[in-house]
């Protein structure tokens, strides 16, 4: 084959970040998000009231409602909201207030997928979110730690834009450890190790068919501990 051959476009001209890959049930696995939760900020909520049932539309807007799956720039926006979870329990209206008052001031559309939320824009959202769920300094100081750890988790491209997204290995966090990575154009976005770009899902399947540890490091060329963080990952929802 020629070496110039142009490389074969998977993705139709497509960003691969805006395509429809994830289905509520992996995404909610990925980012370690109760289904119920991640659900209703993709879908909406229906809510009880005195004239009958009320209906919070979705947080997230996803490419196609009716497939009901997220994208990868989806993700980045649901692993961003689920840092708020960590200090109080999220009220739909509330963030979308404080998102819709921080985007009007900045002029930023989705604001949960720029990186200036890191700067100023994560300063006036977090102001505002503080006042609307009335959040005691302690806590707005500990919500402010908290979401700086989630973007830390977060690679973002030359114009800004979330590139490769590095989840938690847990349900509590930590924000050195980055030995698993969901890149939207490695391995169809699925987490990989990122070392290698070896599937976190294959290392299990051969795992559970028998094989050692030992024997897969020396097989795929890595560390002992980059095996075990992708057998932590895929067991530890």
């Amino acid at each position: 084959m020629d070496g110039n051959t142009a490389k074969i476009d998977i993705y139709g001209g497509q960003d691969p970040r805006h395509i429809p890959a994830y289905t509520i049930a992996e995404s909610a696995r990925y980012l370690r998000i109760a289904p119920a939760t991640l659900r209703s900020w993709v879908l909406g909520r229906k809510y009880p009231t005195q004239d009958g049932a009320g209906f919070f539309k979705p947080l997230i807007s996803v490419p196609d409602s009716e497939e009901r799956k997220l994208s990868f720039s989806n993700l980045v926006e649901a692993h961003i909201l689920h840092s708020l979870r960590k200090i109080h329990t999220i009220s739909i209206q509330d963030v979308r207030t404080a998102i819709q008052f921080s985007e009007k001031k900045l002029s930023i559309a989705r604001l949960l997928l720029n990186q200036s939320l890191r700067a100023s824009a994560g300063e006036l959202f977090l102001d505002r979110y503080s006042e609307l769920i009335n959040l005691s300094k302690s806590g707005q100081l500990a919500l402010k730690q908290i979401l700086q750890a989630y973007l830390a988790r977060v690679a973002w491209e030359e114009h800004e834009f979330p590139a490769r997204l590095y989840p938690f290995l847990s349900n509590y966090f930590q924000s050195d450890e980055k030995k698993i990575v969901i890149d939207p154009a490695i391995s169809f976005g699925r987490p990989i190790i990122k070392s290698k770009s070896i599937s976190t899902q294959a290392i299990v399947d051969r795992i559970d068919a028998g094989e050692d540890i030992t024997e897969l490091a020396s097989d795929y060329e890595i560390d002992r501990q980059e095996i075990e963080a992708a057998i932590y990952y895929e067991r530890a929802a």
